[in-house]
């Protein structure tokens, strides 16, 4: 786990070393363990390293082959790199480390951009061919570890933040009126390619970018699953599906355990993260670390969970740390997480993430983390909607449910130069559904909100969050072959039992009863839900600042009426208007953005 940066010249001339040193710098809280830097032709590269596998110096980056072919930086964790680097020996290579950094490298060398199909992990990586000048750069199948790239006249930059990026300069930082609309209507969901700047650009997920000397390029999307029935699962009934996701995700698990350091677990009390609790203690995990987080009450809203995490560690005999955090400290700390963001985070989450990171990364270096279960498993209340419509209606349906608001909403809300004539998140959604696969309108929901919205918010605010403490979070519930297993479940599995009911089947079979039958929970950061004392304060000056103002992304009536009622302006899907705006212009101002 990582922090990597570089440039291709497709001009002829050098690469700015310069440039990709201060990107490289700007990575440091990504990699706290080391730092490299190295150029050839037309190719630089940098890293910042957090010690997680072979913690020698041989594991440092960026790693060029002995043999004076490749050279490349890696981000993430290749899980199987150990059954790899056995089967890549037999087939004659030699290695100097024991890091799966190496093991990327050799996979290229002997399966080219194929190699991807042979990682179990999260990653993206840049491997420089250094005799026919080529790059190659790529992203793990569910987007969770980012690759963020700027293109300019006769060159690229790549890297794993966007605001390292910006510290390389030459980014054209205005706003992309598609993505402004995207993040107004899909609850601050703005899919890749796109980020809210015009001048940066995120690789999709699943995909293999091969960029030529000369600046051609061409895309490889090497995996989507179909999300239909298999013809092979037509005879599993109900306990059979619940005894498989079980299976599946105890080797998901098992799995993320690989490292060199201490492995812990967030565990807030729910399902998911209990499921995973009680999955490594059926591995005969002993003395695990666990950490949850709280908050003061406020408005009437309980800030914790404790009581259920709790239930959880004592039932297991984890090693469990508590963290409550006094509502000032929020306010305090709100700054530092919307730094940390690569783009603009509006989930309340984001800094009960941060906050928890900050503590855990005290202790351990590696965490599981139940990200993903409900858009996997289909554990939202709106997936029933979706389930009950004909799949010719699953775009206007999808719009319906879960969009912020309508296109029309927006005219008097965004001025009128940086609003699109049509409804192009609308749009998007409607390309998406049409797509092969996906039999009926609940498939396509969660194709789409597995494969475009997970990754473009939940799956990035986690990794923005703990990576700003050099703390790398796994997330067994993307393992795709768990992905896989549940885009072919039947949906009515997936929505028994008020939502993940074949996930909770699996869960009764490991964990107490209170556990999986508790009411839903959610991240709660009760100061920022209800827009209370010094957080109304931030969001006040960041609206008035001459940035905000000479920007005029918001007509003035509409900022207006939500200052005078903070806490009474939500959208279609409960969030608060206000800090929907705000939170927008404070990433702006915080990246130094006019």
């Amino acid at each position: 786990m990582c922090g990597l940066s570089g440039e291709i010249r497709c001009d002829g001339g050098r690469p700015d070393l310069a440039a990709v040193e201060r990107m490289t710098d700007r990575l440091a809280p990504r990699g706290p363990d080391g730092r490299g830097l190295w150029s050839q032709g037309s190719v630089a590269l940098g890293h910042r390293r957090l010690k997680i596998i072979d913690l020698s110096e041989c594991g440092a980056q960026p790693m060029a082959d002995p043999s004076g072919r490749i050279a490349g930086v890696f981000n993430g964790c290749i899980y199987n790199y150990k059954e790899l680097r056995e089967e890549l020996r037999g087939l004659g290579h030699r290695f100097f480390s024991g890091s799966d950094t190496e093991v990327v490298l050799k996979a290229y060398q002997q399966w080219g951009t194929a190699c991807v199909d042979h990682f179990y992990g999260m990653f993206a990586f840049a491997i420089a061919e250094q005799t026919t000048g080529r790059l190659v750069l790529a992203r793990d199948r569910l987007g969770i570890k980012p690759l963020y790239l700027a293109q300019a006249p006769g060159r690229l930059r790549f890297a794993s933040s966007l605001p390292a990026l910006l510290a390389g300069g030459g980014i054209d930082t205005s706003l992309d009126p598609v993505a402004l609309h995207q993040y107004l209507s899909w609850h601050a969901t703005v899919a890749a390619p796109r980020t809210i700047l015009t001048g940066v650009r995120r690789l999709p997920a699943a995909t293999v970018r091969v960029v030529e000397p000369d600046g051609r390029h061409h895309d490889i999307r090497y995996w989507q699953p179909s999300y239909t029935r298999r013809p092979e699962d037509a005879r599993l009934g109900a306990d059979d599906w619940a005894e498989a996701v079980l299976d599946a995700l105890r080797t998901a698990v098992r799995r993320r355990m690989v490292a060199d350091v201490p492995v812990g677990v967030l565990l807030s009390g729910g399902l998911d993260s209990s499921l995973i609790v009680a999955l490594l203690a059926d591995e005969g995990q002993r003395d695990l670390a666990t950490f949850s987080v709280g908050f003061e009450s406020e408005g009437g809203q309980e800030g914790d969970e404790f009581h259920y995490s709790d239930l959880v560690s004592r039932h297991f005999g984890t090693e469990h740390h508590q963290l409550m955090v006094p509502s000032d400290r929020v306010s305090t700390a709100l700054d530092a997480a919307i730094e940390a963001m690569s783009e603009p985070m509006i989930s309340h989450d984001v800094v009960a993430f941060h906050l928890l990171a900050e503590q855990v990364a005290k202790e351990v270096k590696v965490v599981q983390s139940g990200q993903g279960a409900d858009e996997v498993f289909a554990g939202y209340h709106w997936y029933p909607d979706m389930a009950a419509v004909p799949r010719e209606r699953a775009p206007e349906a999808y719009a319906e449910t879960y969009f912020d608001r309508p296109h029309t909403d927006l005219t008097g809300i965004v001025q009128p130069h940086l609003l699109p004539e049509h409804d192009v998140s609308g749009r998007f959604v409607r390309e998406h559904m049409a797509h092969p696969g996906a039999e009926t309108a609940l498939d396509a929901a969660l194709r789409l909100d597995t494969h475009v919205m997970l990754v473009d918010d939940p799956v990035k605010r986690v990794d923005n969050m703990t990576m700003d403490w050099g703390l790398e979070a796994r997330v067994p519930f993307l393992d795709h072959e768990v992905v896989e297993l549940a885009a072919a479940c039947p949906p009515e599995l997936k929505l028994a039992d008020g939502g993940k009911g074949v996930l909770k089947a699996a869960g009764r079979r490991v964990l107490p009863a209170e556990v999986v039958d508790r009411p839903k929970g959610y991240f709660p950061v009760p100061a920022v839900t209800h827009m209370a004392g010094p957080v109304l304060g931030r969001v006040r000056e960041a609206l008035s600042a001459p940035e905000a103002r000479a920007r005029g992304v918001f007509r003035d009536a509409y900022v207006t009426r939500l200052l005078s009622a903070p806490d009474e302006h939500r959208t279609r899907r409960g969030a608060n208007e206000l800090w929907q705006v705000a939170l927008l212009e404070i990433w702006l101002q915080t990246h130094g953005i006019s």
